[in-house]
């Protein structure tokens, strides 16, 4: 037995009209044709569906047995379709994000925010984790998606990179928040706030003092950037800060309230990469949030760009 989705159909609209001649006009087909259909239908179950007597359809029994499991059989496939519908529009489904600390708090929920908007039945999965943590959990395919700073490559990961200028952020009334740019000349002596010794921007920022000559003052070390806003606000410490951590602060504070951002030289690097399971297909939401991810590093790297030309 080879039954159809449009035998069922068919049979389910004769049903509820009672009519050949009515349900061959709802289903688009001919009355001749679809009389033949009822007929093989029959002789495919092996029972009467219908008793004709004066050219009137009367349902048997096992006739409306038998729409009851079409009825049931139906609904599943027209919501499967449905959710695939939604699916194919990006409405639904799920989708996994494991972010690093300096995106978690404001970068990544603004634009998840955006991303979201319209589409009410797309769970979300979306975690804090240190770089190295989120490396891990894309190469096992644990995650759709990983925006971390930049790892060693591997295999079970595909990475987009994006090299980023740290930047000099001071308060607003400082006096060298006039100057295009902040060397460690300018800032030989006073209180810093850095990160952890081992982290690549610690590194390159003692590495740019001791090469200059200038003494090394760091006052607060720091495990992320972003509690070191308020230290700068306080008038307690200046900052060279990853990029993110600077857009943050711009989308984040009242103009009034701004810290000062300059650029830094030499440059001091930090990188971040999208990541994704190297060995797992995306799926359509997560292929269309990287998209977006991508466009939001672009966007804010133009933000922080006019912002370094405002004084």
């Amino acid at each position: 037995m080879h039954l159809t989705l449009r035998q069922l159909s068919t049979f389910r609209e004769i049903m509820r009209s009672g009519s050949i001649s009515q349900a061959a006009r709802s289903v688009g087909r001919t009355q001749p044709a679809v009389s033949t259909m009822v007929q093989t239908l029959e002789d495919q179950l092996g029972f009467a569906l219908f008793v004709r007597t004066h050219g009137k359809l009367t349902p048997t029994p096992e006739a409306h047995f038998f729409l009851e499991e079409c009825e049931e059989i139906l609904e599943r496939v027209e919501r499967t379709e449905r959710t695939l519908q939604r699916m194919s529009s990006l409405q639904s489904g799920k989708l996994q994000v494991a972010c690093h600390p300096a995106a978690s708090s404001v970068f990544l929920p603004t634009l998840m925010t955006r991303f979201l908007k319209g589409r009410d039945d797309l769970d979300v999965s979306l975690i804090m984790r240190s770089s190295d943590v989120i490396e891990d959990l894309i190469a096992s395919q644990q995650y759709d998606v990983g925006f971390s700073e930049t790892p060693a490559p591997r295999a079970s990961i595909l990475q987009t990179d994006y090299d980023l200028e740290c930047v000099c952020v001071l308060p607003a009334d400082d006096p060298l928040a006039k100057a295009e740019i902040i060397t460690p000349q300018d800032l030989e002596g006073r209180p810093l706030a850095v990160l952890f010794d081992e982290h690549r921007t610690a590194v390159q920022t003692e590495a740019a003092f001791r090469t200059a000559g200038c003494r090394f003052n760091k006052r607060l070390e720091l495990r992320t950037f972003l509690p070191g806003l308020q230290f700068v606000a306080a008038g307690v410490c200046v900052m060279i800060c990853d990029m993110i951590t600077a857009y943050s602060h711009l989308l984040t504070a009242p103009e009034h309230a701004r810290l000062s951002i300059r650029r830094f030289r030499p440059r001091i690097m930090n990188s971040v990469s999208i990541l994704t399971p190297g060995y797992a297909t995306q799926s359509m939401a997560a292929h269309a949030f990287i998209t977006d991810l991508a466009g939001a590093v672009d966007q804010m790297q133009a933000d922080i760009s006019d912002a370094l030309t405002r004084r």
